[in-house]
């Protein structure tokens, strides 16, 4: 059986154990250890085996459970509703405000946590709510949310980020960087596209009344010192690691150092909060820590086989591609398979094929895994929200008030969509809006 053959089997493999519904780390894992057994022989296990040792000498490692234990501790703490409520009184006067500053609280819950369900979770339950109550209608709303909640793998620390540093072999602290314009280009389309609506059709966004507003100025300022103290987090963190006096792990120790001081001075921390911050934490990390291992596992095997030279000459020589050719058939692909899987499991099932192809391309400019880094976040965004079976859909509709339907939701995301492919274009048309940054920061890590 020919290299190529062994490769495609591999895949075919992969892909049938997931339709039975396996765990993706354990499909992927197990179809890398009996690949090294039936290739090279019982010695061969130690082929899968060693990338343990691999994935626990990566230092940078050490920042996932950091970030996502201070996103969800904030998150428990009410911090965050304290925030939407501080944006509330600072928008609800403009129309459209408090869809708004949703977005505002999306950017900021993206800064502190990283993961877009996060995001998604907090926009459901606590900005939807308000919304429906003031009137604002609803295809429009559901949009807002799932849009702003695509930010959350985009905007630094972002997990998944980290999760394709490790996979490609680049510096997360570059990654992170580079989706820094990207993100905030991406956000302030969706402000500009909600002014614009909301401008056309006062009817779908009104203003809140100002006797609602009115509040007396104790109040507000105490809003306002709620509201800060996400700012302040995230700008003491990054502020270290920026100007060089904290590496990557360190900045992460000191948010999640920061996140519980603040927890403590708010009086919300307790046992309860300890072990459900805990445990989720824990979850979380675990379920990255195995996918990692898969894809690393399966990535060992799949690259001796040369598989990779076998596609690369398929593509380039064979068919005669372009390089841009190649890289809009691998976003396409990505948004076919997010109707069906979540970005991390596309991630770690093409890992291997994708990334040494996209490092042998010739693009025309360098660093082109940093660029595809923020190339790829934004397509898994898109496929999560693209009907019949987007993942961000039906967590949506399971987190949304019943007033809004999954019509609602399938009928609100075309929009926010719209404008993800617009950012995607203007990151491959103008790549220095990914990789400006990077280059100017001199950080560790």
């Amino acid at each position: 059986m020919s290299y190529e053959m062994i490769a495609l089997l591999m895949f075919a493999s992969m892909m049938l154990l997931l339709a039975t519904g396996q765990r993706v780390f354990a499909a992927i894992g197990f179809v890398a250890s009996a690949a090294a057994l039936l290739l090279y022989g019982p010695g061969a296990i130690e082929l899968p085996f060693n990338q343990v040792f691999k994935l626990f000498n990566w230092y940078a490692m050490l920042t996932l459970p950091m970030f996502i234990y201070m996103g969800y501790i904030l998150a428990e703490a009410g911090i965050a509703e304290d925030l939407y409520k501080m944006l509330h009184v600072w928008f609800g006067r403009f129309t459209g405000g408090l869809a708004v500053g949703t977005i505002f609280l999306m950017v900021i819950i993206s800064a502190m946590n990283g993961l877009s369900v996060a995001g998604m979770a907090i926009g459901a339950t606590i900005a939807l709510p308000e919304m429906i109550r003031r009137g604002y209608d609803k295809v429009l709303i559901s949009g807002v949310v799932q849009g702003g909640s695509s930010l959350g793998i985009l905007i630094p620390p972002s997990v998944v980020l980290v999760l394709y540093g490790m996979i490609a072999r680049q510096p997360v602290s570059k990654l992170w960087f580079a989706g820094v314009v990207p993100g905030l280009l991406m956000a302030t389309l969706f402000i500009i596209y909600i002014v614009i609506r909301a401008r056309m059709n006062p009817k779908l966004a009104p203003t809140v009344s100002d006797e609602e507003l009115n509040m007396p100025l104790r109040e507000k300022l105490a809003l306002a010192r709620a509201g800060i103290i996400p700012f302040a987090i995230f700008f003491f963190m990054t502020g270290l690691f920026v100007f060089g006096y904290t590496s990557l792990v360190e900045s992460s120790a000191v948010g999640a150092t920061a996140a519980t001081i603040a927890a403590i001075a708010k009086g919300r921390f307790d046992w309860k909060l300890i072990r459900n911050t805990s445990m989720q934490t824990l979850g979380v990390s675990c379920m990255f820590m195995w996918l990692i291992l898969a894809a690393l596992a399966f990535g060992a095997v799949f690259d001796g086989l040369g598989a990779v030279k076998a596609v690369e000459n398929l593509f380039i020589r064979q068919w005669d591609l372009s390089p841009w050719t190649v890289i809009i058939m691998m976003q396409l692909s990505f948004i076919v398979m997010g109707m069906f899987l979540d970005d991390t499991a596309m991630l770690v099932i093409v890992a291997p094929l994708y990334i040494p192809l996209v490092k042998v391309l010739d693009l025309g400019f360098d660093n082109q895994l940093i660029w595809y880094g923020v190339l790829y976040t934004i397509t898994c965004q898109i496929a999560y929200i693209t009907p019949p079976f987007g993942y961000n859909l039906f967590l949506m509709r399971s987190l949304a008030p019943k007033e809004i339907t999954l019509i609602d939701i399938y009928r609100s995301i075309w929009p926010f969509a719209a404008i993800m492919v617009l950012t995607i274009a203007l990151v491959m048309i103008f790549p220095g809006l990914a990789l400006w940054l990077p280059e100017q920061m001199n950080v560790k890590g």
